[in-house]
């Protein structure tokens, strides 16, 4: 289902490796941003430790024998090896991480594709490391530095470290927890806004958002039905976990009589049903290459997780081909809107 859009940056980084592996220090070994590879085999001898916050592809690295955690806060280790998203300040965020886990005469090796931020990146470890060595291989470009007594700089790398919090955006009621890299990380999607003014007041019950994000549509939802009694959000990316979270527990606090809990999963592995409601603005890409496939298996494990009377909403592009998997796997599907490229679609009472 899921799979690496582009995996240029992945090759040039151990096009390094195999090159000057003989060179590198000895020591332990991080990964940041560890995708499935060919490279597991190594990995797995060496004891290397891997982060992956992306569910599936944290799952996949379990399956070949890597402890792939959301997150890891080493120390000491030597070599410390970092694919960095697109998203300039997370990208910034884990290279001050991987800075701070290195030992001093350890080194940090970054890669990226040449579309997909490779100059910035270039750029930024220059800013915090002060020199740096690069080359270009597999449309990508491979950037080290070494890390020494006044590398990296201080005052940005704390600088930096902080952009991997969760941090408050807006102000007053519009305020909410985010994190820089999630999608729309410090606004409200338009296609998200309009799923939220669709949805009637009278939802009620037991209620799933898949692929939640930071959690606004829950957020919406706790703020105006009254008669739901529980909300269970569910993202693959653990980045968003605590920032959902928080924007929970802040409007929790203001109906004790709903449950709600935050989980990391895949949701196109499958979830537990007995949900009276299901809400979704489900992923339709990986990277930049196009993945309708994505939906259409949200779709699927929505039908599965309802009971026999539950509804779905979901909000998708305008030209994604979802009515006939819905119509397939639900008795009625209508087209509350469509507005500005998104449609929102309404299904009901799930086919056994």
């Amino acid at each position: 289902m899921w799979s690496t859009a582009d995996d240029g940056a992945l090759r040039a980084l151990f096009w390094f490796l195999d090159g000057e592996g003989a060179t590198l220090p000895d020591g332990p070994r991080l990964f940041l941003g560890a995708v499935p590879g060919d490279w597991v085999g190594n990995a797995v001898a060496g004891g290397w430790l891997c982060e992956q916050p992306f569910a599936p592809f944290a799952r996949s690295l379990q399956g070949q024998g890597i402890d792939a955690q959301p997150r890891v806060d080493a120390t000491g280790v030597a070599v410390a090896l970092v694919l960095p998203p697109r998203q300039r300040d997370a990208a910034r965020a884990l290279i001050a991480r991987a800075a701070r886990a290195t030992r001093a005469g350890g080194i940090v090796v970054a890669a990226a594709g040449n579309n997909d931020g490779a100059r910035s990146l270039e750029s930024d470890m220059r800013s915090l490391f002060g020199s740096v060595h690069a080359d270009s291989k597999h449309k990508s470009r491979v950037v080290r530095a070494i890390v020494g007594a006044d590398k990296p700089d201080a005052g940005l790398l704390a600088q930096w470290l902080a952009l991997a919090e969760p941090c408050r955006v807006g102000e007053g009621e519009n305020a909410f927890w985010s994190r820089p890299g999630l999608f729309a990380w410090d606004r409200i999607d338009p296609a998200s806004a309009l799923l939220a003014s669709q949805l009637p007041a009278t939802l009620g019950g037991r209620v799933a958002d898949l692929g939640a994000g930071w959690g606004y549509l829950s957020m919406h939802i706790l703020r105006a039905c009254p008669g739901v009694t529980a909300i269970d959000l569910y993202e693959a990316n653990a980045a968003a976990i605590e920032p959902a979270r928080r924007n929970l527990e802040a409007l929790c606090t203001l109906r004790p009589d709903v449950h709600c809990e935050v989980h990391w999963q895949d949701i196109s592995a499958g979830m537990p049903d007995g949900y009276d409601v299901v809400v979704s603005n489900p992923p339709f890409h990986i990277g930049r290459a196009d993945a309708p496939e994505l939906g259409r298996a949200f779709i699927a494990t929505a039908a599965a997780a309802l009971e026999p009377r539950g509804e779905a909403w979901f909000v998708a592009n305008r030209h994604l081909p979802y009515e006939a998997l819905l119509a397939e796997r639900f008795r009625t599907v209508t087209t509350p809107a469509q507005r500005d490229g998104f449609k929102v679609l309404h299904a009901r009472e799930p086919r056994r």
